[in-house]
C-alpha cells in the first residue's frame, strides 16, 4: 500500500460503501475493510473493491492457535488483499505460522500481503491494561514489547497509536511499519478511541501510515476532508 491515508470503511452494507466511493471516481484509494463489512459480505466485498482498483487492508485481527491462523492466512492470501493483521498477543509461534500461511497461499508472481501485528488497541488505556489485562508495565512498554516480538517473528510492522510510533521507529527502524489508527482532527469527537492524534502529530511522531474513518466517511464533503487530511499528513 502507498503512503496515502487508509480510509476505514465504517459501513454496514456494500451499497453504503459504493455510495461513498462514488465521491472518488477514478481515484485509487487505500481502504480498510473491518469485521463489520467482512463478516456480512465475506470475500465478495474484497473482490469488488479490488476490481475497482483499490488497495485493501483487511482488518480482522486474527488470534487463534497457530495451525488455525496459518490455514486462515493461506486462504486470505488468495483474496487479493494488500495488508492483513493479527494480534501480537497470540505469540511468536502464531505469528510465524501466519507468515508461513500467507507465503504458501500467495499465487506465483504475486506479492505476499503485508502482515502487521496489533499491539494494544487505540481504545485501550493505561488503567485497562493494569486492571483488566493484569499487565504491570506501562502501555508504552507493552506496545514496545509486542513490537519487538512481532519483529522477531517476521512481521512487517505493527498497529499502534501515533503516541508510541516514535519509540517503535527508534527501536526497530524505519522499515518496520507503524500503522496508526485513532487519527482525528482537533475538532473531532474521540468516540471510543482513547490514544489519538491528528495527521500532523502522527507524521511528526513517526507513523508510517495513518488510518482515518469517521472523520472522512461521515463528512458532508468527503473529498475535501480527505484532501485536507492528506495535506496535513504530507506536511503541506
Amino acid at each position: 500500500m502507498d503512503k496515502e491515508p487508509i480510509i476505514a470503511l465504517d459501513f454496514s452494507t456494500l451499497e453504503e460503501v459504493m455510495a461513498f466511493l462514488n465521491y472518488f471516481p477514478n481515484k485509487k484509494l487505500n481502504l480498510k475493510v473491518g469485521m463489520e463489512l467482512f463478516y456480512q459480505h465475506g470475500p465478495q466485498i474484497l473482490y469488488t473493491l479490488k476490481n475497482n482498483g483499490h488497495d485493501i487492508f483487511l482488518d480482522i485481527k486474527l488470534h487463534d492457535i497457530p495451525t488455525t491462523v496459518k490455514k486462515a492466512m493461506a486462504g486470505i492470501a488468495g483474496m487479493g488483499v494488500d495488508m492483513i493483521n493479527l494480534h501480537a498477543a497470540g505469540g511468536r509461534k502464531m505469528m510465524e505460522s501466519a507468515k508461513d500461511g500467507l507465503i504458501s497461499g500467495t499465487q506465483k508472481g504475486r506479492k505476499t500481503p503485508t502482515l502487521i501485528a496489533v499491539t494494544q488497541l487505540t481504545s485501550t488505556t493505561e488503567e485497562m491494561i493494569k486492571q483488566e489485562q493484569k499487565i504491570n508495565s506501562s502501555i508504552e512498554e507493552s506496545v514496545l514489547n509486542y513490537a519487538r516480538l512481532a519483529s522477531e517473528s517476521g512481521m512487517d510492522g505493527i498497529v499502534c497509536s501515533a503516541l508510541e510510533a516514535e519509540k517503535v521507529k527508534k527501536k526497530l527502524g524505519e522499515s518496520f511499519l507503524r500503522v496508526t489508527p485513532g487519527i482525528r482532527l482537533k475538532q473531532d469527537k474521540n468516540n471510543d478511541q482513547k490514544r489519538i492524534a491528528t495527521p500532523i502529530e502522527a507524521r511528526k511522531l513517526g507513523a508510517s501510515q495513518i488510518v482515518v474513518g469517521r472523520t472522512i466517511t461521515q463528512s458532508k464533503d468527503p473529498v475535501n476532508m480527505y484532501l485536507k487530511i492528506l495535506k496535513q499528513w504530507n506536511g503541506e
